[in-house]
């Protein structure tokens, strides 16, 4: 049988986290409290673990109702990843069974599963049928539904080491010259370091002509995760020119978001930041770098962080009913009004995220 818990009210669900070697940042009740109260998005888990008893298996999701993108369960909105937290394919597929049951009786659009890996325990998930995820287009089955690509740097090596595996020219040089032009850095998660950042964050959405998150967004995950959240801003004399929101858990430090002003990216503000970054997630016992996911047509992106030593490997979602990188998936509403948002004043850009994300989680 499987339950349905709310994990920002069942005490056991935090200390199933602290347990879990699989589980992340994006499971922590502190993702779910700024998601709920940023987009109103209900978190819910599942799990074959009854009541009273202390859980052995879960997976987490957000119920998303839109009447722009439609009703949907996602595990989970705005995460590069969110593994599901069963070992074994027995217990996976009965989860997969009740989803399927669900999504026909609550008529949601799809459901969408963003595992880290298709590794549960003992069993490898992502090969057929027998596990609930079939190949594209299979029916009554999940099918991959996008693909991308997911860097991680192994942060177990002493500095020196690390530092000797950043691209020469493209890293090593470039934090040289930061040092040279004496760029100042601070790092923590004050107000002032957060209006900076969004400021360098309106400036870089603009260039990419796509409108930026919700300030709440990010005050949301300052407030709930706390000290696990933490916004690197690089300035020269006294004017930020470049910043990064990373959030952590456990020993694992993720690189979330990043911004900078164009005017000077030649000073080289940003491979100072993740340099700084990786010295301090060091000093707080971070054993890896997650720098997320890439879009696979995003070349300049996956190379900057392959230059960082960070290896790479595919990231692929999974939907029921398939929908494989669907047209009419919810990034349509930001394709459609791209070509506007470069246009906007800023005031009408920042309402336009406010408006936009929360359908397209």
């Amino acid at each position: 049988m499987i339950y349905k818990i709310n994990p920002l009210q069942d005490a056991r669900w935090a200390e199933f986290l602290q347990r879990h070697t699989q589980a992340s940042v994006f499971h922590t009740p502190g993702w779910l409290e700024a998601l709920k109260q940023t987009y109103g998005y209900e978190p819910f888990v599942l799990t074959a673990s009854p009541p009273g008893e202390g859980l052995t298996n879960a997976i987490v999701f957000c119920n998303i109702k839109s009447w722009l993108t439609g009703q949907r369960i996602v595990s989970l909105p705005f995460a590069d990843h969110c593994q599901p937290l069963v070992e074994d394919v027995a217990g996976f597929q009965e989860m997969v069974e009740a989803l399927r049951e669900w999504q026909a009786r609550e008529r949601w659009k799809y459901v969408e599963l963003r595992p880290a890996s298709t590794r549960l325990g003992a069993g490898d998930w992502g090969r057929g049928k027998d596990s609930g995820l079939g190949t594209k287009g299979t029916v009554n089955s999940f099918g991959q539904s996008a693909e991308y690509f997911f860097h991680a740097l192994d942060l177990r090596p002493d500095l020196d080491t690390l530092y000797r595996h950043f691209h020469k020219s493209c890293v090593q040089r470039k934090i040289q010259r930061a040092e040279r032009e004496h760029l100042a850095y601070e790092a923590g998660n004050s107000e002032s370091l957060l209006q900076n950042f969004y400021r360098l964050l309106l400036l870089t959405r603009r260039r990419h002509h796509l409108p930026p998150q919700p300030l709440v967004w990010f005050r949301n995950l300052l407030q709930y995760l706390g000290d696990q959240a933490r916004i690197h801003i690089a300035s020269k004399e006294g004017q930020p020119i470049a910043g990064i929101f990373t959030v952590s858990f456990k020993h694992t430090l993720v690189y979330k978001y990043g911004c900078s002003d164009g005017r000077f990216h030649n000073l080289g503000g940003m491979p100072l930041l993740f340099w700084r970054a990786i010295q301090e997630g060091k000093e707080r016992g971070a054993q890896e770098f997650d720098l997320g996911r890439s879009d696979r047509d995003n070349p300049g992106l996956v190379e900057f962080k392959g230059h960082l030593g960070a290896v790479c490997s595919p990231l692929r979602y999974y939907s029921y009913p398939p929908r494989l990188s669907a047209p009419s998936g919810p990034g349509w509403v930001m394709r459609v009004a791209r070509n506007a948002f470069g246009w906007l004043p800023d005031s009408l850009l920042t309402t336009a995220g406010k408006l936009l994300y929360k359908h397209v989680g």
